[in-house]
């Protein structure tokens, strides 16, 4: 990993091989996070075991492990969601942690559960943490006992219809219903006008439910136009509690970040932010009594007024930036915290340096509202370099599966300056070949050349104006591909779990755009 300042030095020594440290630790995800964390276990000297379904045999994850455990089919709630399976797995092959990664079972309390009655180390916060944050008005209720502001809002889930009109008008439209239980999108509807609110209330609670087992929901005034910045943080078990600076997440599609930056451009004309911002977030993991790796996500508006949003308890998928910029290992020091080792680094060795961005290799079609472009990997040539890092899950021969959500890799890029990491970037995407499936590679090129993203004036809304003043490529979908993947829609649309029915909703729309 490329790492420009040695954060650790004298004061934390060296991270890998400590006698403390496991020797054998279970990675319960799949794809390129679980390839990072296997990497990570062989740098410490600590044996890997992968798990995977049917469709994953093959993965990369499964060659790099020192063993593989097999879970079942691929649906995930069949699979990765299977907490009777991965507990089995670990305690078959005598692993003593389990690593959740992102996504899957995380940011699950009963897993974290599950794993103390077995034995096993979870390699994350407590369950009392993931549980309190977890439920976004707990954390909201939390954020505003430990003096954080928040987005005006209700501090429950609505009760019924005429709960959330009062509340809609007192708060003035436009108005954002989320699901209390969960993030990513799901469960999340702008509403503009009183009479829109009665369907979204019940699009969103039942989106909800089918994602998360909960259909609350609750309201928050929408923040027009706002950055979306956050701020990670690190604690041990014995109180010590860090934060390793801002990651900027404004460029967002449907709820999903799809560029991230750190540090953010805002930090560089009011550096006072980042300490105000840090603090803040230290406020909120303190009163959640936080161990181990997690993210503290804020809103901030034009005026810079900043609110809590939520807590991610987990190591995030734009963790990478933070590292290049800081030259610390997130994973690394993972697995020390959770072997009950003590945070060595205090607040004033935590040093920021250059700039980093990343972006999210998917495979899907931004020419054709990112249709998934499931299939097999024919051609491959990854990029290199100086300054450049990439955090892959996939090789050429393999199948891109539908089954799961379809990030490939995240390429991301270090520079002394904002500019340079932003050539570096453009420069490691232009070396960057996929053949055989179709890539959002050509669209991150875009953005980089667009003149409102090199100014940094960045917000939730930039995609939807980028769309507006970009021309696209005059391009034809084949007719072959749009049959094969409206029958791999059908071969997969009963038992989807949340990540697999989100590349489902993604083909649909997409389709549905097509035939109009």
């Amino acid at each position: 990993m490329f790492q420009p300042t040695p954060n650790e030095s004298a004061k934390s020594g060296s991270l890998l091989r400590s006698e403390s440290v496991f020797q054998k630790v279970l990675v319960a995800n799949r794809g390129e996070i679980a390839v990072r964390v296997i990497r990570a276990l062989r740098e410490a000297g600590i044996a890997s075991v992968a798990v995977y379904s049917d469709v994953d045999r093959a993965s990369l994850a499964v060659q790099l492990a020192d063993e593989a455990a097999h879970l079942g089919p691929a649906a995930a709630a069949e699979s990765y969601l299977r907490i009777d399976k991965i507990i089995a797995a670990a305690r078959a092959h005598d692993a003593e942690a389990i690593h959740p990664g992102y996504g899957f079972l995380s940011e699950n309390a009963e897993f974290a559960e599950a794993c103390a009655a077995a034995g096993i180390v979870f390699i994350g916060p407590p369950a009392a943490a993931i549980r309190q944050m977890g439920s976004k008005t707990a954390a909201r209720q939390l954020a505003i006992a430990a003096g954080v502001p928040v987005v005006p809002g209700t501090e429950s889930g609505i009760t019924n219809l005429e709960h959330a009109r009062r509340t809609a008008e007192q708060l003035g439209y436009p108005v954002l219903l989320k699901a209390s239980a969960g993030g990513g999108g799901k469960g999340m509807r702008r509403i503009d006008r009183a009479e829109d609110l009665e369907a979204a209330i019940r699009d969103a609670s039942s989106e909800a439910e089918r994602a998360f087992h909960n259909g609350d929901v609750y309201i928050e005034k929408l923040v027009v136009k706002p950055r979306h910045i956050e701020i990670q943080v690190l604690g041990d078990r014995h109180g010590n509690l860090i934060h390793l600076g801002e990651r900027e997440c404004s460029i967002q599609r449907r709820h999903q970040k799809v560029i991230e930056e750190c540090p953010s451009p805002v930090m560089a004309a009011h550096p006072e932010l980042r300490e105000r911002l840090g603090e803040a977030a230290l406020r909120i993991a303190r009163a959640a009594n936080y161990s181990n790796a997690g993210t503290v996500e804020f809103l901030v508006d034009g005026d810079l007024k900043f609110y809590f949003l939520e807590m991610n308890t987990r190591l995030q998928v734009e963790h990478p930036v933070t590292e290049l910029v800081t030259g610390l290992d997130l994973v690394q020091w993972q697995l020390k915290i959770a072997a009950g080792e003590e945070l060595t680094i205090r607040q004033q060795d935590v040093h920021w340096t250059g700039s980093a961005m990343e972006c999210r290799i998917y495979a899907e079609d931004p020419e054709h509202q990112f249709l998934p472009s499931p299939g097999c990997i024919t051609e491959l040539t990854e990029p290199a370099g100086p300054g450049v890092r990439l955090d892959s899950g996939v090789y050429e021969g393999w199948n891109v599966p539908l089954d799961y959500d379809p990030l490939l890799a995240k390429l991301a890029a270090w520079g002394p300056s904002r500019d340079a990491a932003s050539t570096r970037l453009r420069r490691a995407l232009s070396e960057y070949v996929i053949g055989g499936i179709r890539t959002n590679r050509a669209f991150f090129t875009e953005i980089l050349d667009d003149e409102v993203f090199r100014e940094g004036a960045l917000s939730t809304a930039f995609l939807d104006e980028f769309f507006g003043r970009r021309t696209p490529p005059a391009e034809d979908l084949d007719a072959e591909a749009v049959a094969a993947l409206v029958a791999a829609l059908g071969q997969r649309k009963s038992n989807l779990a949340p990540r697999a029915e989100r590349s489902s909703e993604w083909l649909k729309s997409g389709l549905e755009s097509l035939l109009r």
